[in-house]
Parts: structure tokens; C-alpha cells; sequence
């Protein structure tokens, strides 16, 4: 596993945040180092995979990058006659992706797809995978995005939503954020790689809070939502159709 150093050095321009091949080559450790609870989630991704992949249903890991979550649902399902699409933008990641596919012999048939989770149909879906992508989508479209997810879903279906939030509570959202910079600083991270990322993930990685999460889920058609997983100013919440 590459370590990531992309932000060590002092920069005089720091570039926007994009997933490259650059940043795929050390995507691993810097999600690892970056968001605390991400191994939990990724393996708690398989249980309720076997909750609720349905048989002869489709799986989707919207923003799959790497393919972990992919191969924590590959894992998971004990349903019949499934299959997984998962899909990215990036053309790296969907590259690295797809070979990680061909070198796990579970059986389930995986298809890698590069191209915009926005322009991808959903259908006939038990299980959506949403691991910290939904985040990187203008909020004007995040939307539209649910609802089509929404749409494309068996009743009894399931949306897991990963995300990082903010918190309306201003002395709490200053508490988790500044702990979340002592996470990163406790795995390597110095304050300047902390300062540069974050200037570069300005406006390209755009939070959100847990409410106006849970009542966009609401209102898309989902009929039970609620947070099953939170470390910080990180979660996860599971969207049951």
C-alpha cells in the first residue's frame, strides 16, 4: 500500500481535489488515515448485505473507487441469483477496481462501469452502496440522484449512505471538526498535508447535516431512515425502502 504524501510539500497552487490516478495509487491508506470508522463500515457493509441483498437482484456501489465496498457486498450476499454493477468517474479508480474484481474468485458477477452515477439507470436493486460519494455531487443534484436510486429499488430494499456531516450546533461542529484534525494528525498526517487537502477538498467536498439527510431520504420515498454508524463528524445511515 503506497503512503499518501500527495500534500507534504508546500504548494504555491493547490489544485482542486480530484480522484486521479494519482490519488487512486494511494487512495487506501489516505481514506484509512482520513475518516475514522471506515474499516467498521466496510465491514459491517457485508452483514447487512446479507440482511438485505434479495434474490435475483441487483447491487450498486455508486463511487465504488477502489472496490471495497464492492467486494464487502461480494462477501455478504448468500441470496441467489444476485449480481453487483459498481460504478465511478474516475477512470483510475475504475481501472484498479476492476482488477481487484479479477483477483477475488467469489463467484457473484461484478460489472465496473466508468461513468457518472448520475447518468447510470437503477433497477430492480435490494442493496445501494452510497460509501462517501454522495458528498462530491452538487447538492442541487443530490436530489434527484435519491430519488432515482429510490425509484430503481425493490420495497424492502436498502440504501446504506456513508458520509461526512456537519453539525448545526456550532460549538459541537467546531469540537468534531477540530478532533477529526487530531485523528489525522495521530496517523501521520502533519498540519500542513491537513491545511493543503483541505483547501483543495473547498467546494468540491460539500458536507451536509444528519436531518437534512434523513428528511431528503424521507421525502425521496424512503420509509425508514436513522444512523446506524458514527465516529466524529463521520456517518453512516441506512435507508430502507
Amino acid at each position: 500500500m503506497d503512503k499518501d504524501q500527495i500534500y507534504s510539500e508546500s504548494m504555491a497552487n493547490i489544485a482542486r481535489f480530484s480522484f486521479d490516478a494519482q490519488v487512486a495509487d494511494v487512495f487506501t491508506d489516505m481514506i484509512e488515515r482520513s475518516v475514522p470508522g471506515y474499516r467498521s463500515i466496510i465491514t459491517m457493509i457485508e452483514t447487512l448485505t446479507e440482511h438485505y441483498a434479495q434474490p435475483g437482484s441487483k447491487l450498486y456501489d455508486l463511487g465504488c473507487s477502489l472496490g471495497e465496498a464492492t467486494l464487502s457486498m461480494r462477501r455478504g450476499i448468500t441470496a441467489e441469483g444476485c449480481g453487483i454493477i459498481a460504478v465511478d468517474s474516475s477512470e483510475s479508480m475504475v481501472e484498479r477496481c476492476a482488477k481487484a474484481m479479477e483477483r477475488d474468485h467469489n463467484p457473484t458477477p461484478i460489472q465496473t462501469l466508468c461513468n457518472d452515477i448520475r447518468e447510470v439507470d437503477i433497477s430492480d436493486a435490494s442493496v445501494v452502496v452510497l460509501n462517501f460519494t454522495l458528498q462530491f455531487i452538487p447538492p442541487a443534484d443530490r436530489i434527484r440522484l435519491l430519488e432515482k436510486i429510490s425509484a430503481g429499488m425493490r420495497p424492502g430494499g436498502v440504501l446504506i449512505l456513508s458520509e461526512k456531516v456537519i453539525f448545526e450546533d456550532q460549538h459541537l461542529d467546531e469540537l468534531l471538526f477540530d478532533i477529526h484534525h487530531d485523528f489525522k494528525r495521530a496517523h501521520g498526517y502533519s498540519d500542513l498535508e491537513i491545511s493543503q487537502k483541505r483547501s483543495a477538498l473547498e467546494n468540491v467536498l460539500i458536507p451536509e447535516t444528519i436531518p437534512t439527510h434523513r428528511n431528503r431520504l424521507l421525502q425521496t420515498g424512503f420509509t425508514s431512515v436513522d444512523v446506524w454508524f458514527q465516529c466524529f463528524n463521520f456517518m453512516s445511515m441506512l435507508a430502507v425502502k
